[in-house]
């Protein structure tokens, strides 16, 4: 799917959004309203991120980067992870002063504001959901919107309940509950994005299960030097050796072994190397870890 279009929509919505919300949380004196302006600029910047990271994965490879620049969204769903991780403590920090300094809030104003960024949030994260799962570079983008219209949900509250109660502390009590909140959601993608980007297995891929599938297969004695890592955060790599003593299977084996690793896997660039397990030769590889 081509997201070029949810991207440019909800740039062109959330700028527009933060603008105002900025103007009228300085008007209403609402810490609740001004973090969470904060919060959709950190997530402008960041599905301006995503989206350079999308054109920069369909470069074409060259001699300086043989696999072209996928890399890119894994690097984009690990900053996106950290802006959100930030901009959470930044209002989490916010919050706790404001108890020390508590200021009156305009709770209606509060109230409208939040709730126009419930919708402009609700309906930019809804762009991304069809992708939450298949692509850790749009799950970045989903969970920063995703995110966004929690605090302004949490918004309306806050201003609700000022409005019934009158109570200062509630803004503040609201923006560290929001914030706990993002903070436990951002933890899976900032762990996730992490391991990627040291070249872990991607979740998706059951290593074991792929070393027996290799190994099960006819004339196959041994497997080594067996890598799978993410290329991009929808493309997955594998290297093996394969030992096989009665020769070279052809090719039209391993573009089956290569179809089944796809089909069976989500594997789309496998590279097999086949060996005879000659002892007089022996591959200098064969004695490394797997991983």
């Amino acid at each position: 799917m081509q997201y070029n279009q949810a991207f440019g929509l909800g740039v062109a919505l959330n700028i527009g959004f933060v603008l105002i919300e900025s103007f009228y949380g300085w008007q209403a004196h609402s810490l609740a309203l001004i973090a969470d302006a904060g919060h959709n600029l950190s997530d402008v910047l960041g599905l301006v991120l995503a989206w350079a990271s999308i054109w920069m994965s369909r470069l074409r490879p060259d001699d300086k980067h043989t696999y072209g620049w996928q890399r890119a969204s894994i690097m984009a769903a690990l900053i996106n992870a950290l802006v959100l991780l930030v901009a959470m403590g930044s209002m989490a920090w916010e919050a706790v002063d404001r108890f020390s300094h508590p200021l009156p809030v305009q709770g209606q104003v509060v109230m409208l504001v939040a709730a126009a960024g419930v919708l402009v949030n609700g309906v930019t994260a809804w762009l991304f959901m069809s992708g939450d799962h298949g692509d850790i570079n749009i799950r970045g983008a989903f969970l920063h919107m995703a995110a966004d219209a929690l605090v302004s949900l949490g918004v309306v509250v806050a201003g609700a309940v000022y409005l019934w109660k009158g109570w200062l502390w509630v803004d503040p009590v609201i923006s560290l509950v929001i914030a706990a909140l993002v903070v436990l959601g951002t933890w899976s993608l900032l762990k996730q994005s992490l391991h990627l980007a040291f070249d872990g297995v991607p979740s998706s891929v059951k290593l074991p299960a792929v070393r027996a599938h290799l190994t099960g297969l006819p004339g196959v004695r041994e497997v080594h030097d067996l890598h799978v890592w993410a290329i991009g955060s929808t493309e997955v790599a594998l290297t093996a050796h394969l030992v096989m003593p009665a020769g070279h299977p052809g090719d039209e084996f391993i573009a089956e072994v290569a179809e089944a690793l796809h089909d069976e896997f989500e594997i789309t660039h496998a590279t097999l190397q086949v060996e005879l397990g000659d002892g007089a030769v022996p591959c200098r590889l064969a004695a490394h870890t797997d991983g």
